[in-house]
């Protein structure tokens, strides 16, 4: 079984070697699922098999096999080709970042996304990966603002620059286009990034060597330490009781002649 300690910060070679082992299983799982839901589709294509029998027929006692199958069909290839990309990189992000959350996620995502399309969409057959792509997606933003680390936030950023517009498709914009397994895979990331945030050991801290010095102790230096405040003399009381506290200063009279003051030199 994979490895699954965090990233470590330091460059160390066993550092080096768990996050090779970390790349290559969130590279391996990622392709994985991208063949299968090739290979489905090019058997259909092949054996001229029609995929709408994989998909799901919303409350329809024969269509909740799609619960399961409806993620691997594909209406079209342009449809393929338009969700390979996205699930590529989002499953690869999510088995990276959170191996332990990405096993329950992911099949979480897969079937809640499903049995809300066949629980509560339009009558139609509703195919396609989209649903899985929009929980995914959810899922790692959300995630990273929930555990508030380094690695977390940096997906979350990376994610939400690339594909910040599936917001958007969850609300029904193309009549062609099943807004309700978007919805549905959004909602199901959502619930399953608050329930499995905690699930993956957080990345350790880099800590830096003045971090781990001791503070040196009796260090005296009198030319730069401020005096106390009870050292301080305050210049204006004065303690003798036989100095006058006061002293009037009388103005020069004035010049009889002039009645200009005299002025003192």
């Amino acid at each position: 079984m994979m490895d699954i300690a965090p990233p470590s910060p330091e460059p160390g070679r066993s550092a080096a070697r768990l996050d090779r082992d970390r790349i290559r299983y969130a590279v391996l799982g990622a392709a994985s699922l991208l063949l299968g839901i090739w290979l489905v589709w090019l058997g259909c294509w092949l054996l001229g098999w029609s995929l709408d029998d994989l998909g799901i027929e919303p409350r329809q006692l024969h269509g909740m096999i799609g619960i399961l199958t409806a993620p691997l069909a594909h209406a079209s290839f342009e449809h393929l080709v338009s969700n390979t990309l996205p699930l590529a990189l989002l499953s690869t992000l999510t088995l990276y970042a959170y191996p332990r959350a990405a096993r329950a996620a992911l099949p979480m995502i897969w079937l809640l996304s499903g049995a809300g399309v066949w629980l509560f969409a339009r009558e139609s057959v509703h195919v396609g990966m989209s649903g899985v792509n929009h929980g995914l997606m959810f899922f790692l933003f959300l995630s990273g603002l929930w555990r508030r680390d380094r690695l977390g936030i940096a997906i979350s950023l990376v994610v939400f620059f690339f594909y910040g517009s599936m917001v958007l498709t969850v609300l029904p914009r193309e009549e062609h286009v099943s807004f309700e397994y978007h919805l549905a895979g959004a909602i199901a990331g959502a619930l399953c990034s608050l329930l499995l945030f905690r699930l993956d050991p957080k990345p350790v801290p880099k800590r830096y060597q003045w971090e781990d010095e001791e503070d040196e102790e009796h260090v005296e230096d009198d030319e730069w330490e401020l005096p106390r405040p009870h050292e301080v003399p305050v210049l204006w009381r004065r303690d003798d009781p036989g100095v006058e506290t006061s002293r009037i200063l009388e103005f020069p009279p004035r010049s009889p002649e002039t009645g200009k003051p005299r002025t003192l030199h």
